[in-house]
């Protein structure tokens, strides 16, 4: 009787950890099947803009309602020159939305002035260049600063902030390590920009480089695995509950 009594606690004690480990992790599968729904959604979203017909790049009255969740890889077309001003490159070990690269290299940043007279930076396309050689880029970009105007298509883009661990600029090579356009128009003068850049996608320059391209966003969508998981998890927590419950039993009667 009395092994009886004492072993209830424990049991009641043990049945209460299972229900909270069960629930938990019951959660967790829902939150990454609606995880997998947004994520879904948020694919066809940026397929979709980056499939569409490019529309007139936006007025600058329009810029400040520009978000990244509705406008990020809107396809744009406007005319522009490149501003003879200091451009900046941004290292890139690889590209996660350009299939065309795959190695190390950079992206070079320029200013361009629109006919209204505001200034979009463009990320004018890839730099292959691993010895991170300042006089080739000088070469290949000064190409396209000639005072002519350009028809352009491209992307629209918001910036990225650096990490922790990301490196800080090298101002001599104009050198970033991040996508912020801002930073670099602050340290190269180049004045008020648009707060969101272009990831040029037309025309190629007839040298090649930069190399402008298309994009072809590709997500990950590991939701599922991670739901069966976290649902494979709550059942083998229930049947060692009932292993353990079922020996309790025995070691009573």
């Amino acid at each position: 009787m009395r092994d009886t009594v004492a072993r209830r606690p424990s049991t009641a004690g043990f049945g209460v950890f299972t229900l909270i480990m069960v629930a938990a992790f019951v959660g967790l599968g829902v939150w990454q099947l609606q995880r997998r729904v947004e994520k879904h959604a948020l694919i066809a979203a940026l397929d979709s803009r980056l499939a569409a017909t490019p529309d007139a790049l936006p007025q600058p009255a329009a810029w400040p309602t520009l978000t990244s969740a509705k406008d990020e890889f809107r396809r744009v077309t406007f005319t522009a020159t490149y501003a003879k001003l200091p451009d900046a490159m941004v290292y890139s070990s690889g590209s996660a939305v350009r299939a065309d690269v795959s190695g190390p290299g950079t992206w070079a940043f320029l200013p361009a002035k629109l006919s209204s007279g505001e200034t979009v930076v463009i990320n004018t396309g890839f730099v292959q260049n691993t010895m991170q050689d300042r006089g080739f880029e000088d070469r290949v970009v000064g190409r396209l600063v000639t005072g002519a105007s350009f028809a352009l298509t491209g992307y629209i883009r918001f910036p990225e902030s650096p990490g922790r661990l990301t490196p800080s600029e090298d101002v001599p090579k104009r050198l970033w390590f991040a996508r912020d356009h801002r930073a670099m128009a602050q340290v190269l003068g180049w004045g008020e920009v648009a707060p969101f850049y272009i990831d040029l996608e037309a025309p190629l320059p007839d040298s090649g480089t930069p190399k402008p391209g298309p994009l072809e966003v590709h997500l990950k969508d590991d939701h599922m695995q991670y739901a069966i998981t976290w649902f494979s998890l709550a059942a083998a927590v229930v049947i060692a509950f009932g292993v353990w419950w079922r020996g309790q039993r025995r070691q009573g009667a």
